[in-house]
């Protein structure tokens, strides 16, 4: 079995009285791409940042590429690249000059800089803007940029925080696809986001977790299986009797007041019999998703 590129074992991060990361333990391996899942406040950002050594750990053990973090921290970060939420792009600059000078501080040699900066630059069909400031690029331009920024000195382990945040659809779609050709390079992807399509689609293995401490981890459809099911049914407006009924049959089932949401998992007739019988309003049957998994794990109230 592969060595893990990253072993992080009872991680705990406090600040103060504060416990961000409570207990947190996970493996990422060669090639793929790891989500961490959670609400706000979850412990995510947290968890990351002591991963590319930017806060020191207050307990537990993390190996980076086989090596302790907090003894081997400049020969690990030579090896990752990180795309933080922020742009953190300097405005006056070019966007080329933006990654060659970011090339510059992993003593890349100013000419194979420049190289590389264009290459990614090509890779991030951003070539056509190299000599545009970079504050007037559009938001997923910008966000193009810091990824492209993060791969100047060729990773072995790529830490993506929420890389897509605050994009436009077609400005996702575009972020994704690049992931997705790193990916298939062989490339080691972390990524923290708050878009369950987004992890659905990039993330071979994932982790949800709120308040601090892991609550599942694994493949999101073994995930979606085990705690959802097949599918779900949707019902608006539902009446006193679709109640009664469910509790009567033992059925699982979400009420959130206007509406219910029912797991469904291998009766087809469950739904013809509810649509037929309790529905005034018209339900909804549907595949079940990775955002029913995780609202059932951390709730539907709103977190700020």
């Amino acid at each position: 079995m592969m060595e893990p590129i990253i072993e992080a074992l009872h991680l705990r991060k406090a600040f103060g009285n504060l416990v961000a990361v409570d207990d947190v333990s996970f493996e990422v391996f060669p090639g793929e791409c790891f989500g961490i899942l959670g609400p706000n406040g979850a412990g995510k950002t947290s968890t990351i940042r002591m991963l590319y050594g930017f806060s020191p750990i207050t307990d537990g053990s993390l190996k980076i590429f086989g090596l302790h973090i907090s003894q081997n921290m400049r020969t690990s970060k030579a090896r990752i690249g990180v795309c933080q939420q922020d742009n953190s792009l300097d405005p006056d600059l070019t966007v080329l000059q933006n990654l060659e000078i970011f090339g510059s501080y992993f003593n890349i040699p100013r000419k194979a800089g420049h190289e590389r900066a264009l290459s990614l630059l090509r890779f991030m069909a951003l070539d056509h803007r190299k000599d545009t400031k970079a504050i007037e690029l559009s938001g997923g331009m910008m966000r193009r940029l810091v990824l492209a920024r993060a791969l100047i000195n060729h990773p072995d382990l790529l830490i993506l925080d929420e890389p897509t945040t605050g994009l436009d659809p077609q400005s996702r779609h575009q972020v994704w696809e690049k992931l997705e050709e790193l990916r298939a390079e062989g490339l080691t992807i972390l990524l923290t986001t708050h878009y369950m399509e987004e992890a659905s689609r990039l993330c071979d293995r994932l982790l949800i977790m709120d308040q601090g401490r892991i609550l599942v981890q694994g493949k999101p459809p073994d995930l979606i299986r085990q705690y959802i099911g097949r599918g779900i049914i949707e019902v608006r407006a539902p009446v006193p009797a679709l109640r009664m009924y469910l509790k009567s049959q033992d059925l699982h089932y979400e009420d959130v007041g206007h509406r219910l949401i029912i797991y469904l998992n291998d009766d087809d007739n469950l739904y013809h019999e509810i649509s037929n019988k309790y529905c005034k309003e018209g339900c909804v049957m549907r595949m079940a998703t990775l955002e029913d998994v995780f609202l059932k794990l951390t709730g539907r109230e709103l977190r700020e």
